[in-house]
């Protein structure tokens, strides 16, 4: 090869990797990784208590409910939050907005985007919530609607019964069929600007109310 030629391609390759091999030749062995994830919380954790503790840690508003008194603890919500115009999915109980003086708007066939954003809100129910993490799972099943529902109002009403309620991440996957679409809520959308102030309502509802069905 003449004097300042480049090498072909093929040599210039096996050079760098032999650099690379040279280099790594008194690496340390490979850890070994540990694969016995925590899969659930200790016995004698409450996960209803925890799972209130955490939502609430997430700036979600948390009513404590029971199921008798359901209907009384919806109407007190929409009441504060002067919610008149109601998105309610398929699937949601009667009993759960007896009585309670509000339009209610079903989604079939579905609404535009637009009509969406102009509802005071929307009510759901969930497929399961996590206690460890205050993470409320909803998959598209009956009362829970398309994903769309519970991002586009500005306030969600989420109920969760206490059946509901697992203590970790794991237990709630065994819950869930990875086939349906899921959306998992840890308290109001939000996120900061560049000066790490606190915008909510950016990528979802700027409020959560958490209906808790205690037994």
């Amino acid at each position: 090869m003449a004097d300042g030629a480049s090498a072909p391609p093929s040599d210039a390759r096996e050079v760098v990797l032999g650099r690379i091999r040279d280099a790594l030749a008194d690496r340390p062995s490979s850890a070994a990784i540990p694969r016995d994830y925590e899969r659930s919380l200790p016995p004698d954790t409450d996960i209803a208590e925890l799972f209130v503790e955490r939502v609430s840690d997430y700036r979600a508003t948390v009513h404590r409910s029971t199921a008798a008194g359901l209907a009384a603890s919806i109407a007190s919500v929409l009441t504060a939050r002067g919610a008149k115009r109601l998105a309610v999915p398929g699937g949601i109980a009667e009993a759960w907005l007896e009585g309670i003086d509000v339009e209610r708007v079903g989604d079939d066939p579905p609404m535009s985007f637009r009509d969406l954003d102009l509802l005071d809100g929307v009510i759901t129910g969930c497929a399961v919530a996590i206690a460890e993490t205050g993470t409320i799972v909803l998959d598209g099943g009956p009362g829970q609607g398309r994903r769309a529902l519970s991002l586009l109002p500005d306030l969600h009403v989420c109920i969760v019964a206490s059946s509901q309620v697992v203590g970790s991440v794991p237990e709630a996957l065994a819950r869930l069929s990875p086939t349906r679409p899921q959306t998992w809520i840890s308290g109001p959308s939000a996120t900061s600007d560049i000066e790490l102030q606190r915008v909510e309502g950016i990528h979802g509802p700027r409020l959560l109310d958490v209906v808790f069905i205690e037994d």
